[in-house]
Formats: structure tokens, sequence, C-alpha cells
């Protein structure tokens, strides 16, 4: 046998004390811990572009909504899923939502009405030009006069 801790009822008594306690929304329906789901990201750099890869395996391009306000780059995605089991002498139905929100501030040199995402095998990856005049070329020579 084994302790279970018992949370402390801060909300209005009656027969369903957890759902008006202020740890209701922190645990799941079986005391689990709840944590918010953030996509890893990396981003590289080159010569013409900016390369961002978002890591959000188990969505599809619809899911996506990809959005550029000013300098911020928004990128959400959110999907709902419903399992519905049932055996002899059971039945289970859960609704799965999962959703996340990166921001990012762009440098002022990317083209952002050129931006060409595309989403394959759990990768959302972005490609954001840089302007011409602020691109690199290479090393340049300068002369002394």
């Amino acid at each position: 046998m084994s302790l279970i801790k018992a949370k402390e009822n801060k909300g209005v008594s009656g027969l369903f004390p957890e759902f008006f306690s202020t740890d209701f929304f922190s645990d799941d329906f079986f005391g689990r811990p709840m944590t918010k789901w953030v996509p890893a990201v990396n981003i590289k750099e080159n010569s013409t572009a900016f390369v961002v890869e978002l890591s959000a395996p188990g969505f599809s391009k619809e899911d996506f909504k990809i959005e550029i306000s000013g300098e911020d780059l928004n990128i959400e995605a959110s999907r709902e899923e419903e399992k519905n089991e049932s055996g002899e002498r059971f039945t289970r139905k859960e609704f799965i939502t999962t959703s996340f929100t990166r921001s990012f501030r762009l440098p002022q040199n990317v083209k952002t009405d050129h931006v060409d995402a595309k989403y394959e095998n759990g990768i959302l990856k972005l490609v954001l030009p840089k302007r011409e005049e602020t691109m690199q070329f290479g090393p340049k020579q300068v002369k002394i006069s």
C-alpha cells in the first residue's frame, strides 16, 4: 500500500470539489501534470536566405497557420483527434487536442513576400530569402589607395 497526497480543496465544496479547485486545470484527469508542448526549431543562415525547420510530427499541412506581421513570424498549429474504443464490457472515448504557437522576430533584410513553406515527414521548413542588397556573396577584397 502506498500513500497518495491529498489535494487541498480551495474551491466550492460538493459532490465533485476537484472540478472547482485551482489545481484542476494544472493536472489531467488522472493526476499527471499537464505540460505545454513546444516544438523544437533549427534556424540556419546562408548567403541567400534564413532557413527555419520546425519539428512537428503528427500534423498535416492544413493544421498550420503561418503569418508575418511587421517584423514578426508567427507559426501556429492545432489538430483535434477523437478516439473511440469499445469492447465487450467497456466503452472509451477520448478527445485529444494538440496545439502550439511559436513566434520569431525577423531581421530587416528578409523578403517577407517571397517566403516558401513546406511540410514533409513531420518537419515544417520555411525558407526566408534575403534582399539582394544585403546578401553576402563571400569575401570581398578591398583595395587600399
